[in-house]
């Protein structure tokens, strides 16, 4: 297996989970306040809509299929 193979079966998967949750949403840890003396630590939300699901679909499946020009 290639890299190009690789890649097209890993956008191919993200694609799929992503449209099968109706999106993901995760966090990552933020900045931390300092305030008097009070450490208080922050998450940042954030949201992959199916929409870039369905596109990622599509670049895996056309990435599989098409064929390099001049091989």
């Amino acid at each position: 297996m290639n890299l190009k193979v690789v890649l097209s079966v890993i956008l191919i998967t993200l694609g799929i989970v992503v449209l099968a949750y109706s999106g993901l949403s995760f966090s990552t840890p933020g900045k931390p306040i300092e305030f008097l003396g009070l450490h208080v630590a922050t998450t940042d939300n954030h949201f992959i809509p199916p929409a870039a699901g369905a596109l990622m679909l599509v670049a895996g499946v056309v990435l599989l299929v098409v064929k390099p020009r001049g091989v």
